[in-house]
């Protein structure tokens, strides 16, 4: 268990109207209350806040105008004595009061390390430590939700009660395996064993059903808008983020490079990239964005791919259909306030059961049809994340899947008629799988890269 004390400005580097020193460990109020001039911090009351000036002792002059905050241990977040100081937010305030603290004996927090600690300490666990990184990137009000729920436990009560039932059940395989000459033992048959094994593997398929939904909340859609030169990909862009971040001319071949947004569809983040029009073509500048593009489109979970009213399919559109075949697309009809030469019959065939949108985005029409066909594809109708459990962690989603695979193995050689004692290996593997998620059977190792990626005073 860690004993020093550490310290890290917890709020972003800037100017702002406040910036946030905080201390976590045994010896935060002493330091807090050796450079604070103002009340004595050893006397006063956990979860108090207190006006006062940090001193610098080597000129004996005020460092700053505070108001510090005192929370003895064990109800803090880190379940050790925390100060956190509010200093005028600024490079130079901030950074001046952070280097006083160091003199007096703490140390720079290591990224991750009060939540570490926090896990370490017992107050969370694993995977809600990790939904306090999900919390702090969520790019939209659902993406947030899922995380507070992570947050606040749904995910690790479920993953416990699996876990318990499955222990449950290796627990009577012991019994009955160390002390058979016991006859009020209940023999574990091999029908009970089925019917654990099969309660848990459904309960990790119902989850693992909205694991693609909660991956898209926590991570965003990456989403490319394709099309031949000038169908009004960067006006799609624009439109969807309402800036004009993008150069809209109607010059083919304007857009050289890929660039990327992200944008709040009906709760959904997307990642948008408007990719550099796919085309054949001798300007090298032009030859390198067409070829970021097609691998921007091949690692994308949604095309958007644009055509124009006003132009009958060409060869190149035609190449496009086959390129996006078997990927998840959306075909987006533009330009609709210009002359019809587009057969929509042609294009209702080659997209399949995959939604075709007519806009004018000129016009702004078409836009609420077009987010409702993206909410639509991966969501079936309104996103509601209010009870429901998702998995939005890669490394959760992975843990989950070998779960499910350990049960299954433990399932077929029940049917095999194998006997319990080899069947409770591949349960007992299970269990562990779900410990990964919590952090009870996790490594070392693998602690310390998770909170390796955290922000530093977090």
């Amino acid at each position: 268990m860690e004993t020093d004390t550490i310290t890290a400005i917890s709020t972003p580097v800037g100017e702002g109207a406040i910036a946030i020193v905080r201390l976590s460990g045994p010896d935060a109020i002493r330091i807090a209350n050796e450079l604070f001039q103002g009340k004595d911090l050893e006397a006063v009351e956990s979860h108090t806040i207190h006006y006062g000036k940090v001193m610098d002792p080597e000129t004996n002059e005020i460092a700053d105008e505070v108001m510090l905050s005192v929370m003895r241990a064990p109800k803090t977040f880190t379940r050790e004595d925390i100060v956190e100081i509010n200093c005028h937010g600024g490079m130079v305030a901030v950074n001046r009061v952070l280097d006083i603290i160091l003199g007096k004996g703490a140390r720079i927090a290591e990224p991750g390390e009060f939540t570490k600690r926090a896990f370490l300490n017992g107050r969370i666990d694993l995977s809600q430590a990790e939904a306090v990184m999900d919390l702090i990137r969520a790019k939209t009000d659902k993406a947030m939700s899922v995380a507070l729920k992570q947050m606040d436990g749904r995910l690790s009560g479920l993953i416990q009660k699996y876990r318990q039932s499955l222990l449950e059940t290796v627990a009577h395989v012991e019994v009955n395996i160390d002390y058979p000459e016991y006859d009020d033992v209940e023999e574990m048959s091999h029908e009970m064993m089925r019917e654990k094994t099969k309660a848990v593997h459904a309960e990790i398929e119902e989850l693992l059903s909205v694991a693609k939904q909660g991956k898209i909340l926590r991570e965003g859609l990456a989403t490319a808008i394709i099309g031949r030169p000038n169908v009004g990909k960067s006006s799609l862009l624009n439109t969807l983020v309402q800036e004009n971040k993008a150069i809209v001319t109607d010059i083919p071949g304007t857009t050289r490079d890929i660039i990327e947004e992200y944008v709040n569809v009906r709760g959904v983040p997307l990642r948008l990239v408007d990719t550099a029009g796919i085309r054949e073509t001798e300007d090298i500048v032009e030859k390198i964005g067409v070829e970021r593009s097609r691998q921007a489109l091949m690692e994308s979970d949604l095309v958007l791919f644009v055509l124009n009213y006003n132009d009958a399919l060409t060869k190149e559109d035609l190449a496009l259909f086959e390129v996006v075949r078997g990927l998840e697309f959306i075909v987006i009809i533009n330009k609709t306030d210009l002359e019809q030469q587009l057969d929509l019959e042609q294009v209702k065939q080659l997209a399949g059961d995959h939604p075709v949108i007519s806009t004018s985005l000129i016009q702004e029409e078409g836009i609420d049809e077009l987010e409702a066909a993206i909410a639509g594809t991966f969501f079936s109708g309104d996103l509601d994340v209010g009870d429901m459990t998702y998995v939005s962690n890669v490394r959760h989603i992975q843990l989950l899947k070998q779960a499910k695979q350990a049960l299954e193995d433990a399932m077929e050689a029940l049917e095999l008629g194998m006997p319990l004692d080899i069947v409770q290996i591949d349960v007992t593997r299970t269990w562990e799988f779900l410990g990964e998620i919590i952090g009870d059977t996790a490594s070392d190792g693998l602690i310390n890269q998770l909170f390796s990626q955290f922000c530093l005073g977090k």
